[in-house]
């Protein structure tokens, strides 16, 4: 029965960001967006590649309870490893970040972050659905599934790399159209830039770090059960 109710809340999640994917994919249609994003699109938003990542995980999330529930343990344990490892590198990691960063800067001066021209164009909801309740999603993830961190190098350095690649975009998109894409780097020189950058990455790898020590905390020595050929009580069959 619990196990059940995990399926349900990874099949529902997965629906409420679908749902908010292709929202954003209409809106971005109107004539009104499609200026905002002359260069790069909407994907030149952290928000948004952090919107589609959701989606990809839980979509594996959903693969994955259902392929327990069809097939033995053995044959699917990449799709799990896959799970685990979208999670604990990227998913996690990402709505923690555009959770604090997004607020931090906002309720210290909303125009470096979001315009407060954006309110006629996007709803409240759609603010807290893009920048609120992503954290929340992932902490309930959390609590309900134990998920196997790779060794901190593996971890880190994918997380690194991701990092870097997003900001070798912004970097990318301010090289062709001279603007920056949050306003804040605009009231920034390149050297505070720079640092602001390194403080990103920093406060990423802390991140990743805390939600390392949140699994443990809540599953302890049960993680080390997840071998191979998991246990039964996580995903028990028919």
């Amino acid at each position: 029965m619990a196990r059940a109710s995990v399926c349900i809340y990874h099949f529902l999640v997965w629906g409420w960001y679908i749902f908010i994917n292709c929202y954003l994919s209409f809106q971005a249609r109107e004539q009104q967006l499609s200026q905002m994003f002359p260069y790069g699109g909407q994907w030149k938003y952290l928000t948004m590649l952090n919107l589609l990542l959701q989606a990809i995980f839980y979509g594996v999330a959903c693969l994955d309870d259902l392929l327990k529930r069809m097939r033995r343990n053995k044959d699917i344990k990449w799709v799990t490893a896959s799970r685990d490892l979208l999670f604990t590198t990227l998913a996690f990691p990402a709505s923690a970040f555009v959770f604090m960063s997004f607020w931090t800067i906002f309720l210290y001066d909303r125009e470096l972050i979001y315009p407060k021209s954006l309110d006629r164009i996007f709803p409240k909801w759609w603010n807290h659905a893009m920048h609120t309740a992503v954290l929340p999603f992932s902490q309930m993830e959390a609590i309900l599934n134990p998920h196997r961190y790779p060794s901190k190098k593996k971890g880190l350095t994918l997380l690194g790399c991701a990092t870097i690649a997003y900001i070798c975009w912004v970097l990318r998109i301010y090289y062709v159209t001279k603007k920056w894409v949050y306003p804040i780097f605009a009231q920034l020189t390149p050297e505070s830039s720079a640092a602001f950058f390194s403080v990103i990455c920093v406060f990423l790898a802390y991140i990743y770090l805390l939600g390392e020590h949140f699994n443990q905390l809540i599953w302890g020595d049960q993680i080390q059960q997840l071998t191979k050929k998991e246990v039964i009580w996580i995903c028990p069959m028919p």
